[in-house]
């Protein structure tokens, strides 16, 4: 890929979305779990400890507080900075919280079907028999990094059924498009959304699963892996806008552009690699720094978005407010353009 960018300038704006994002009251959950993660891949790919350190000293005054009595899927997205302050610190006790959510995800968490995981956000039955894309990124992408660490089979297949599943369930073969959500119970998609912020938890977490996973051609899960982003990528670029961007729902013209969404989509076809999406990441990059403020907020960012009845009710969803998701995902993606050139890349799969 040949991406046009400055260094330095992104250098600058990953920066101040750091900043902006710790001057956030953000608590043990998901869009902190989101946000947090943004923050650790800035670490990773900039190796600027400032990061690092900031990191640290708000997950140890979130730890001294006391953490939250039960997990939830949506929870478990604390786990991946504890991988990557674990890693960086050597401090057991990251670890230790670390291994009480993959404990929770392995055995505690709802599950339905074959093993899939039931996606919660509370210790309520919120949503029976609901897959959602959303788990991918707050579980099967946690339960696979943490696999390849311990390389545990289990953990690792555990993961690699989460997507084989997720895929069967959400992705639309006629489109490419995932939808948002599906019922088992009712055997259906409910509203039937191709939503965007959805779309990007898909292809975000399936690009990663090839520099994660070690020989990963020998996991025949892993084929329905890279297939499915294969066409989902293909399907993608092909609803991008002028701007750069996608829409909240990516089929509908009259949906917002949607930032969150459009960072993850954008960092999946980075982390994929494949030079055909070269001018579409390219631009993402003008479009995506044009929604971050002088003070570092990642704008244009829907709420937390439930399984809408209808287009209208993720058209009406409020994209007025800072949201952890949002500074979380645009720092994947920022990060990720860093180091394209070193990225690792799975063969001809």
């Amino acid at each position: 890929m040949k991406l046009t960018y400055d260094k330095a300038q992104l250098e600058e704006v990953i920066d101040r979305i750091v900043e902006r994002t710790m001057k956030m009251d953000l608590t043990w959950d998901w869009p902190c779990g989101v946000a947090y993660y943004g923050i650790s891949e800035a670490y990773e790919k900039t190796k600027n400890e400032k990061y690092l350190n900031l990191l640290k000293d708000r997950v140890d005054e979130l730890i001294g507080l006391g953490l939250p009595r039960v997990w939830t899927v949506n929870a478990c997205a604390m786990g991946h900075c504890l991988v990557t302050l674990s890693q960086a610190t050597g401090e057991q006790k990251y670890w230790d919280i670390l291994m009480t959510k993959i404990e929770y995800l392995r055995k505690d968490a709802l599950r339905f079907g074959d093993h899939v995981l039931q996606h919660t956000v509370s210790a309520n039955n919120d949503f029976p028999e609901q897959a959602w894309a959303d788990t991918l990124f707050m579980a099967a992408f946690l339960l696979l990094r943490v696999g390849v660490i311990l390389k545990d089979e289990e953990i690792i297949e555990d993961a690699l059924n989460q997507w084989y599943w997720h895929i069967n369930y959400l992705q639309d073969e006629a489109t490419g498009f995932y939808y948002h959500g599906y019922n088992n119970i009712t055997r259906d998609h409910m509203s039937g959304i191709y939503w965007g912020r959805a779309n990007a938890w898909a292809a975000y977490t399936m690009s990663k699963v090839g520099s994660i996973l070690p020989e990963c051609y020998l996991y025949p899960k892993y084929l329905d892996v890279a297939g499915s982003l294969n066409d989902q990528l293909a399907a993608l670029k092909t609803v991008q806008t002028e701007n750069g961007l996608w829409r909240t729902v990516l089929n509908d013209p009259e949906s917002y552009e949607e930032i969150s969404a459009s960072a993850g989509i954008a960092a999946a076809m980075v982390e994929r690699g494949n030079p055909l999406h070269t001018k579409y990441i390219n631009k993402s990059i003008e479009g995506i720094l044009a929604n971050v403020s002088a003070d570092g907020r990642v704008m244009n960012v829907s709420g937390g978005t439930a399984v809408m009845k209808d287009v209208e009710g993720y058209r009406g969803i409020s994209r007025r407010w800072i949201q952890g998701w949002g500074q979380g995902l645009a720092l994947a993606f920022l990060s990720a353009v860093l180091v394209s050139d070193d990225i690792q890349k799975d063969g001809a799969l």
